[in-house]
């Protein structure tokens, strides 16, 4: 039958629909050219007009069984909209659904999605609080006693939402994927309130997550840390009698004393549970779900300032070498975390490196069979934005760059050809390899690079290219 709702037209609800999306984006704290948006009370209070609409409108067409055709055409349009490549993926899960708890959903966005400063959260409670005496003063000639008595009868209720989110599992859950609750379901037009206490009650306890997870990170990266300092005693006889060894035999090459190499797996194991790096990982991840569309668009509209540049093209090749690996990031901690002492020469393990990538040039899988789509578009877009700017990638974390870059990617080469030069353009090298004495040392930061590299692309590829799960 198709649409049968006479209170509007189909194409006048699609169209309000959109402009709904467009506030939903706005609300999320920033503007399609990715500045900041800025709410005033009255300007929420206009947002959640709309959302109050869209409830009644489809609140309505839901309860009436004439008008399930009617429910049915939105759902259609809504989904063939949302599958647009270039519709925001945050809003994916757009539905009749959605829209008919809209004021909650609107509400999450606002609280939720962004910093929230002390002028935006007094703008969101002083529109909250406005449109709720507005209704009352309809049905109520004190609407602030009203308002008042009706707040002291929902704190009982309000405080079972506070006692039920005081699990980890409704902390973490988004409210798209929850279903409407009771109280939600049955918010009359003066409830806006409730639901905004509602909301700040799952940030709060979200923030609180949050904070008991970064305590537990760095007990974890205190103890892998001690782990290793502890290993140092236990291997340091064997590597003494090693080296005493390769002096008996008049060797040139001195292999990697057991200080220097567990520092540089303490560093490198640092950086993978540093916190600054699990907080950009998960943007990294949050941006690359999205199409290449809008994730090429994401990084094309950062304005970079003159005066910042190189700071803020470190930070966009970070994210990109994260995007790289996102998807393997447990496999790559468990393995660094597994990878025993090797005593072997920098300079065998450099020819080695060179060895493996060079020689296997003709068997090595094309990058698709090693690579996904997304992350190959992510290393093209990568090697177009460093260019020849090669020192982008040395100020970067070693680690973070071995295992990010496939050594079939011209931009691998370059990075390796680098390293040759560096290592034949100075003698001096070979003598100071396993100095371990300052880790700012040129020629010692050359020999870490070259062990991460080592450890990852000769002693186990596999997990470079078919390692999963994040």
């Amino acid at each position: 039958m198709g649409w049968n709702y006479p209170d509007i037209s189909f194409e006048q609800l699609m169209k309000l629909a959109k402009g709904f999306v467009d506030i939903l984006i706005l609300a999320s704290g920033y503007q399609s050219s990715g500045l900041p948006a800025h709410w005033d009370a009255d300007n929420i209070s206009r947002a959640f007009h709309w959302a109050l609409f869209f409830e009644n409108v489809v609140t309505h067409l839901c309860n009436v069984d004439i008008y399930q055709d009617s429910v049915e055409e939105l759902d259609a349009a809504l989904f063939e909209m949302t599958s647009d490549p270039s519709f925001p993926q945050g809003l994916a899960h757009l539905s009749s659904a959605t829209l008919r708890r809209a004021r909650g959903f609107i509400l999450e966005h606002f609280i939720q999605n962004l910093p929230l400063r002390e002028t935006h959260l007094r703008a969101v409670l002083t529109a909250a609080i406005e449109m709720d005496l507005s209704d009352l003063s309809e049905t109520q000639h004190d609407n602030l006693s009203a308002y008042l008595n009706k707040l002291t009868l929902q704190n009982t209720s309000l405080k079972q939402v506070q006692h039920r989110s005081s699990g980890m599992k409704d902390s973490i859950m988004s409210s798209q994927d929850e279903p409407p609750t009771n109280e939600n379901e049955k918010c009359s037009g003066d409830d806006f309130t409730p639901l905004a206490i509602q909301e700040l009650i799952r940030r709060q306890h979200a923030v609180s997550c949050i904070s008991t997870a970064e305590a537990v990170l760095d007990k974890v990266s205190n103890a892998a840390n001690c782990s290793i300092c502890k290993s140092d005693f236990i291997l340091l006889g064997e590597q003494l009698k090693h080296d005493s060894q390769l002096a008996f035999m008049g060797s040139e090459e001195m292999s990697v004393d057991i200080f220097t190499w567990n520092q540089w797996k303490s560093r490198a194991l640092s950086y993978f549970i540093d916190k600054k790096t699990i907080r950009l990982v998960s943007g990294a991840s949050l941006i690359f779900s999205g199409s290449k569309n809008q994730w090429v668009q994401v990084f094309q509209q950062l304005n970079i300032s003159d005066g910042n540049r190189t700071d803020n093209l470190l930070e966009m090749v970070e994210l990109l070498l994260l995007g790289c690996i996102a998807s393997r990031w447990n496999s790559l901690v468990e393995y660094l975390m597994s990878v025993s002492y090797d005593s072997l020469p920098v300079s065998n393990q450099y020819h080695l490196l060179c060895n493996f990538v060079f020689g296997r040039s003709l068997n090595f899988p094309q990058k698709e069979d090693s690579m996904n789509s997304k992350e190959c578009g992510i290393l093209d877009h990568l090697t177009g934005l460093i260019g020849g700017q090669l020192h982008l990638l040395w100020k970067i974390s070693p680690i973070l760059v071995a295992v990010s870059i496939p050594s079939w990617s011209p931009l691998f080469r370059f990075y390796l050809s680098e390293i040759e030069s560096q290592v034949k353009g100075d003698p001096s090298i070979k003598r100071c390899w396993s100095c371990g004495q300052d880790k700012g040392h040129k020629d010692c930061e050359l020999a870490e690079k070259i062990w991460c590299l080592y450890i990852f692309h000769v002693c186990d590829s596999q997990i470079i290219h078919n390692g999963s799960g994040a």
